[in-house]
């Protein structure tokens, strides 16, 4: 199991941060990841394809996960919301966050059916928006659907910032919103979700260079029809010198932090060696 963590002197006078964590769930070609915030609040994203409902319905459950106060459907292509109608069966959800954007498909039908049913409280996420949901997180969202995007174009995009740390989500957007986030936010990120599965569509290497990612993950599934990681989108972060992570060789992945500190650990490893990385 590979271990990454930053290193700072302790203050042994101070009271430890609570920690915050990251799950990358590996659901094949798709994309669900659970955060666990500092105060206990629970966050899904995304919930993969609907055959992958039952592995994030197990991996919560794993994870001692009773309810979710956020649900966040990064955009209504089937790879993102299909197992979500099985986790919003299995779980009490508080509030849902989405693009507003209908998609006619029989994934996005039943999805929407299910919030109608139980009648979940929805929101539209909007660009620049701060969600409040843990006050020791900020949350903000940098892209969202407008009018005449395709739903990739219209994924929501989340910059999640814990003390000195910064998750960057892309969900699937592409390189026009990519220019479009370096022009109006700070975008340096520790830790980034790489967008699109390394699909060509997105991840250029000017785009790399503003977030500066220590962590890459690739969410991908080793048998996809799609070519996904591309070359380019792996040898950008090559040249970046970013440490890359993908579900389809290392599984399930959580990274743990304070909020200065942070530790990366696969549920498995292809060298089975321990190693350390600092910073």
């Amino acid at each position: 199991m590979l271990l990454f963590i930053t290193v700072v002197p302790p203050n042994i006078n101070a009271e430890a941060p609570p920690f915050m964590e990251v799950h990358f769930i590996d659901v094949g070609q798709g994309d669900s990841i659970l955060v666990e915030t500092p105060n206990d609040k629970t966050i899904l994203i995304d919930g993969g394809l609907p055959k992958a409902g039952n592995k994030v319905v197990s991996y919560l459950k794993k994870q001692k996960i009773e309810k979710i106060d956020l649900l966040i459907a990064t955009h209504p292509d089937y790879d993102h919301i299909g197992g979500l109608i099985h986790v919003m069966k299995s779980f009490e959800v508080k509030q849902i966050l989405d693009t507003g954007k209908i998609h006619l498909t029989r994934a996005f039908a039943k999805y929407a059916a299910e919030i109608r049913k139980q009648g979940i409280p929805k929101k539209v996420a909007k660009p620049n928006q701060r969600i409040q949901l843990d006050s020791d997180l900020t949350i903000q969202v940098l892209n969202a659907y407008q009018k005449d995007q395709s739903n990739n174009e219209s994924s929501i995009v989340l910059k999640m910032t814990y003390n000195e740390m910064d998750f960057l989500f892309m969900g699937d957007a592409t390189i026009k919103q990519e220019k479009k986030l370096m022009e109006k936010y700070d975008i340096q990120s520790e830790i980034m979700k790489v967008a699109h599965h390394g699909s060509d569509t997105s991840t250029s290497l000017e785009f790399l260079r503003e977030v500066n990612p220590q962590i890459a993950i690739l969410t991908f599934s080793v048998d996809n029809d799609y070519g996904h990681p591309v070359e380019r989108v792996v040898e950008n972060l090559d040249r970046i010198e970013a440490n890359v992570y993908s579900t389809a060789s290392f599984g399930d992945i959580i990274i743990r932090t304070n909020g200065k500190n942070f530790f990366v650990f696969p549920s498995r490893d292809p060298t089975d060696n321990l190693l350390r990385y600092s910073v």
